[in-house]
């Protein structure tokens, strides 16, 4: 189905949400926020203990993937849509102090909060810039990470091409997205209330690896997490169109098709 939201008009609203998020974190949203989250989709408590509190409680992931992403110390790490810095943080104790981490994110509030926050262990630095441009160049980091954003961009082949065009030979995308089992009308898809509440710009779950594979990455691993909506209207489109959320792991084998 060819996108026909307003580009412009979900950018505004995406950015009103995650503001929200960023400076209001225990307010109403379609989805939970923080560390009962984390912990419910297999975040490590005692390395989450370790996190920066302000990055915890904004966190808005829809799924764990660190143990498919299996980051060594000394790699390079970049987060699609880092947010207020949540798994950003959490990498950096995972790659150490020769490691580094690099949080791409498109709203200030939330690169403000991220910002202010103690690095902890190995170094992390926030970039602005959006997800279907990165501001890095070719072949410099050896995983991709991303956790509930990809379903917000309106050009998700651009995404994938550019977690391609970062990444070394053999470098490892590793994710947690909301995608659909069944294709959703274009009523949903032209909504841009829906799109920010992250369900309008859900794909359908073959057509998102197709993309990925598509951009040059083999999918080796994938599974559907324990992850629930919370609104009634987010719960309704679950139920009906399979809305879900699954963690991947992909290897980029280029070229891409």
């Amino acid at each position: 189905m060819t996108v026909t939201v307003d580009v412009a008009d979900l950018e505004a609203k995406v950015k009103a949400m995650y503001r929200q998020v960023a400076h209001e974190p225990h307010g109403a949203f379609h989805f939970e926020l923080g560390e009962k989250v984390a912990i419910q989709v297999g975040y490590d408590v005692d390395r989450l203990a370790a996190v920066p509190t302000g990055a915890v409680e904004s966190f808005a992931g829809v799924g764990y993937f660190f143990d498919l992403a299996a980051l060594e110390a000394g790699e390079t790490v970049v987060d699609l849509g880092s947010g207020s810095g949540m798994d950003a943080f959490y990498a950096a104790s995972l790659v150490g102090p020769t490691g580094k981490v690099i949080g791409v994110d498109f709203s200030p509030d939330q690169l403000v909060k991220a910002r202010s926050l103690p690095a902890g262990t190995g170094r992390v630095e926030f970039r602005e810039g959006r997800i279907e441009r990165l501001p890095l160049d070719d072949q410099s980091v050896d995983c991709v990470i991303s956790n509930g954003v990809i379903n917000l961009s309106p050009d998700k082949k651009a995404v994938f091409a550019e977690a391609a065009r970062v990444l070394r030979p053999g470098g490892r995308l590793a994710i947690a997205d909301i995608i659909t089992e069944r294709q959703l009308t274009e009523a949903i898809v032209c909504n841009a209330d829906l799109w920010a509440s992250c369900i309008g710009g859900a794909s359908q779950q073959d057509a998102y690896l197709d993309t990925i594979e598509s951009a040059g990455f083999t999918v080796t691993q994938q599974r559907v997490n324990t992850y629930n909506f919370i609104s009634e209207q987010a719960r309704s489109a679950s139920t009906k169109y399979g809305v879900k959320s699954i963690s991947l792991l992909a290897i980029k084998t280029y070229p891409p098709k």
